[in-house]
Parts: C-alpha cells; sequence; structure tokens
C-alpha cells in the first residue's frame, strides 16, 4: 500500500510506487553521494530534498555516503561542511556516515573478479593516448595494445599497481567492453588509476583509486540502496552501471534513474566555475552570500524552509530547463514575510530634530515585533528629540507624488507620531545636514484633527541608535544565462555588493546570525555571521521587500 498520495507527484514517485506494488523491494533505501571537494550548492539542494524527502515519504533511509575516490581535492573540511549543510537543510542521514573508502578493499577484490572473468585488463598506455584511442562520436575507437593480455598477467600487474610499483600515470585498470560502442562510456573505460596522494580518511594506504563510475554501482549494491538517484549527466553512465553490476555476483541489485539537473537563472552552478570566482577573488569565498553556495545562502539569511519549498515548487522531471530566480526569492519572501520578526533601521541617515520636545525627553513606545503574528511579542523603543530617518526620505520640495516628508508637510513617523517639517539646517557644501518639525502630541495611534499626513517613514532614536554596517546584496550577474557566455565572467553585476554605514534600533544590538528581520521599508536583513562582535555590527540584505529587478533591468 502506497505511503503517499495516490497519485504520485513526479516519475520518480510514480516508479516507487510501482516498485512497492510489484514487490521489486519491500522499503525504499536511497543516497546523497557528494564529492567532499567543494561546498553545497542549490543544485545539491535540490538532490538532497529529492533523496531524504523519499525516503521519509516512504519510511525507509537515506545514506549519506561521501564519493572520496579522489584524494587529490578532497580535504576534511568539505567533509564537516557538507554534513553541516545536510543538517541544516533540515535532513538527517539514517546511520552513519559512508564513505566510498568504507569499500576499498572490496572494490579491489571485485576488480580482481573482473579480471579473471577476462573482461577488464591492466593497460599501459599514456592518458592521451587512451584518449585518442577512444575515438571521436562518429569514428570507432581501436584497441589498446595491451588488452588481450593474459589474466595471470593482468593479475600481477594489478598487483602490482596496488603495491605502488608504477608511477602515477603509467597504468590504469580498465574494463575490456567495446571500442566500437556508439556509447563512448562503454568504450573499455578506466575502472582504476593510480594517484600517489594521502587519503582524508585511508591515508597512505592505497596507491590506487576506484573510478566513480566503478565504485557508483557496488557501494550503491553493498549498501542495498533500492533507488539510486543521479542528475541527467549520468544517463549514459547507466550502461555502465548495469554492466559492472551483471558481471558481479552481489546480492542485492539497486536500479539507477536519472532526473533534470537544477539550473537557475542569474548565476552559475557549475563546481568549477564557483571555484573560479573564488580563486580570482571575484567573491571573497565559497560563503560569501553572493554565491549560490549553501553556506553563502545561509550566511545572506535564506531560511532552509524557503529552499525546502522551492525545491518543492521546481518538481522533478526529465526536461532541462532554466528556473527564474525570482521563484527562488518568492519562495524567501513568502517565508521571512510570516516569520521575520520587525524592526527599524537607518541606512543613510539624515538628523531629525523635533523642537517642541525638550531637550532631555524621554518616551519608550511599545511596538509589536510582527503585525500578524502576536506570540513573536512586542520590544520597547526609545523615542526621543533627535532621531535619525532616511535621507531619501526627505525633500524641500517635491510634487504631489512624492509621499514623503517635505517642508511643510506632514508625515507620519512609523509608530509614534505625525510630525510637520519647517525649516532645515545645511553643512558648507550645502547639502542638508538636519531638518527641523513640529510632533503632534495627539497623533500617537491616532490620526490628525484636520488634514492627514502625506505617507509614513521610518526613523531611528538618535541617542539610543546603534551604528552598523549594512551590505547591500543583488544578484552577481547581469545575464539570465552566464553559464552560456563564452566571457561569463564578463558578466559580473558591478552593483552585486554595496556598503553603507547607519543605524539600527537598540534592541538589535544583540541579534543572533541567521536570526532574520523584516527592517521597515527596507527589506530583509540578518546580523552577518563573520562579525558578531558587539562593538561591529554588520547586517546583509536577504533580500528586497519586492522584486525590483523586473522594472530596473538587467
Amino acid at each position: 500500500m502506497s505511503l503517499l498520495q495516490p497519485t504520485p507527484t513526479h516519475f520518480i514517485q510514480q516508479i516507487i510506487e510501482e516498485d512497492l506494488a510489484a514487490q521489486r523491494c519491500s522499503t525504499v533505501h536511497t543516497r546523497f553521494p557528494p564529492e567532499p571537494n567543494g561546498y553545497l550548492h542549490l543544485g545539491h539542494a535540490k538532490s538532497i530534498c529529492l533523496n531524504f524527502g523519499l525516503a521519509k515519504a516512504y519510511q525507509g533511509s537515506c545514506n549519506l555516503r561521501f564519493d572520496d575516490t579522489n584524494p587529490v581535492n578532497e580535504e576534511p573540511i568539505y567533509v564537516a561542511s557538507i554534513q553541516d549543510d545536510v543538517r541544516w537543510l533540515g535532513f538527517q542521514w539514517s546511520g552513519p556516515v559512508h564513505y566510498a573508502s568504507d569499500h576499498f578493499e572490496a572494490l579491489y577484490h571485485y576488480a580482481v573478479a573482473l579480471i579473471n572473468q577476462g573482461v577488464a585488463y591492466v593497460d599501459e598506455l599514456t592518458p592521451e593516448a587512451i584518449r585518442h584511442y577512444r575515438g571521436t562520436l562518429t569514428e570507432a575507437g581501436k584497441n589498446s595494445p595491451y588488452r588481450d593480455r593474459p589474466r595471470a598477467e593482468n593479475l600481477r600487474l594489478f598487483e602490482q599497481m596496488r603495491a605502488g610499483e608504477f608511477a602515477e600515470g603509467s597504468a590504469c585498470l580498465r574494463a575490456r567492453i567495446d571500442m566500437a560502442s556508439p556509447f563512448m562510456v562503454l568504450r573499455d573505460p578506466v575502472l582504476y588509476r593510480i594517484k600517489q596522494a594521502t587519503h582524508h580518511q585511508t591515508g597512505e594506504c592505497w596507491p590506487i583509486y576506484p573510478m566513480y563510475d566503478f565504485a557508483h554501482p557496488i557501494c550503491d549494491a553493498l549498501e542495498q540502496i533500492t533507488h539510486s538517484l543521479c542528475t541527467l549527466e549520468f544517463q549514459d553512465n547507466r550502461r555502465l552501471y548495469d554492466w559492472i553490476l551483471d558481471h558481479l555476483t552481489i546480492a542485492h541489485r539497486p536500479r539507477q534513474y536519472e532526473f533534470s539537473r537544477l539550473n537557475v537563472a542569474y548565476t552559475v552552478l557549475s563546481k568549477r566555475k564557483l571555484q573560479q570566482l573564488v580563486l580570482e577573488q571575484v567573491v571573497t569565498g565559497w560563503d560569501d552570500p553572493r554565491m549560490p553556495t549553501l553556506s553563502g545562502l545561509r550566511r545572506r539569511g535564506y531560511p532552509a524552509a524557503a529552499l525546502r519549498d522551492f525545491c518543492s515548487r521546481i518538481g522533478v522531471t526529465k526536461q532541462e530547463n532554466l528556473v527564474e530566480l525570482s521563484l527562488l526569492e518568492s519562495c524567501v519572501r513568502d517565508h521571512l514575510n510570516q516569520h521575520a520578526p520587525r524592526a527599524m533601521a537607518v541606512l543613510d541617515p539624515l538628523k531629525l530634530i523635533i523642537e517642541n520636545l525638550p531637550l532631555a525627553h524621554q518616551e519608550i513606545l511599545s511596538i509589536a515585533n510582527h503585525p500578524q503574528q502576536s506570540a513573536l511579542g512586542e520590544r520597547q523603543v526609545p523615542f526621543g528629540r533627535e532621531l535619525y530617518i532616511e535621507r531619501t526620505d526627505f525633500q524641500e520640495s517635491a510634487d504631489k507624488h512624492y509621499k514623503r516628508l517635505v517642508l511643510g508637510g506632514r508625515v507620519r513617523l512609523r509608530h509614534a507620531y505625525v510630525i510637520t517639517a519647517h525649516r532645515v539646517e545645511k553643512a558648507a557644501n550645502g547639502e542638508i545636514s538636519a531638518v527641523y518639525c513640529h510632533y503632534d502630541p495627539e497623533t500617537l495611534g491616532q490620526n490628525p484633527a484636520e488634514g492627514k499626513a502625506r505617507g509614513v517613514i521610518h526613523w531611528v532614536a538618535a541617542a539610543q541608535a546603534v551604528p552598523a554596517t549594512f551590505n547591500l546584496y543583488d544578484r552577481l550577474f547581469t545575464v539570465a544565462n552566464p553559464a552560456a557566455e563564452e566571457a561569463w565572467l564578463t558578466t559580473i553585476n558591478p552593483d552585486s555588493l554595496k556598503q553603507c554605514q547607519g543605524f539600527v534600533e537598540l534592541a538589535l544590538q544583540q541579534a543572533s546570525p541567521e536570526q532574520p528581520y523584516q527592517f521597515e521599508r527596507l527589506g530583509y536583513f540578518c546580523r552577518d555571521q563573520h562579525a558578531t562582535e558587539q562593538s561591529a555590527l554588520v547586517f546583509n540584505r536577504t533580500i528586497e521587500l519586492r522584486d525590483v529587478w523586473q522594472k530596473k533591468g538587467p
């Protein structure tokens, strides 16, 4: 009996439903197999949500298995960050963390079994020669001169490879399949290569390492994976996946299925390109809030729940497409609007002086933290004679479409009183340094007795204002599909980060990283996790209140 809704929402669920109904499997066991050579990004989030989500929906299991078959590019720091990202996204793997290296001994013996069957051989062609011998999409490959070595010689040479008696690149183990196959992946693919490097799990034990295409099906079988889910670029590799399992005696038989990878507009999800951004210092690191890495999105303030919602909305298909970034941003706004407490901040401060208040006036206003979520409580906000407002919220004169403060005009201070501006003070360079006004003491929570306010502006009490730096992030690229551009780095948005100095209300002095806030009229922000000293408040803008990108264009 199905544990999901009667009608599956995508084709993989349909496959699972059919497998359970036909008793091809009695439970669902998936796996998430990242290579620990970088940080996870949005594309991985889709795979995580799919694999862990299916296991949860069907009351099954999902392994976290590191594909640690290439020690040259792998680091323990990536192992730790990947585990942290999976947990942050809201999932927990079944049992202990798995590694492909857990099975290195078994993989070696399975390779020996293929040699004994006469379907694997040690090749001493150089890597360049192997590529040349493989042929092209229109021309068949040709056999290596080492392809017909006797079984005993192949066993001896492979044992010598394991003993470290060959130099790196001087030999490899290849499957003996068909050099004329129309599928390049079946033209005697490499199964093992020599890597003289220290492995983060096995140290110096192994001078030879299995290729992913060899380790993948065997690890799946040994871990009793039922549904091995990969992106579409592995579709042809399924032929090799099945060929390996067909030639080995393993009790459990997994099946591989492919789905389309995630492509998001105005970003790149190639690990190589992301690494280039880091190495060329286009960004400050893998967790730069402009990066589509999970650590970058987390630092920017994207909620994990919003990413899960996004992955649910885009669905699972075999059709490659470019998902609009605005869909992800909509998920983020929807979540933050519901859950983020409100606060006030001023990014470009202009002094406002209320002349009909005493110099020492001190008043505390009780303000709700969220207009619809009473459970979030209230905060106490100081109000005094001198305030800071946004410089863009005042003009000496303006037409009727300007709904903020002008000389002779009235506005309401958010959650406070109605004020009327009547004069300004200017610096030597002509810039306005202060605005002087009067307030109506009868307008706290009440409309003026006569007329009405022009609009509403936010503010921060000057005496208690806490200085802060604001990082205003925007899209990293100016074109929708930067990966398609030959000179893709030239499409970097020069305004992807702007910094400004301003003030926040006193309550935010104790803000914790990852706690989102809606700075009223400005957007959603969170305190930067790398700047948590009380003397150095830094807030990252997660996203603006509305999608303004379509208006301003690329």
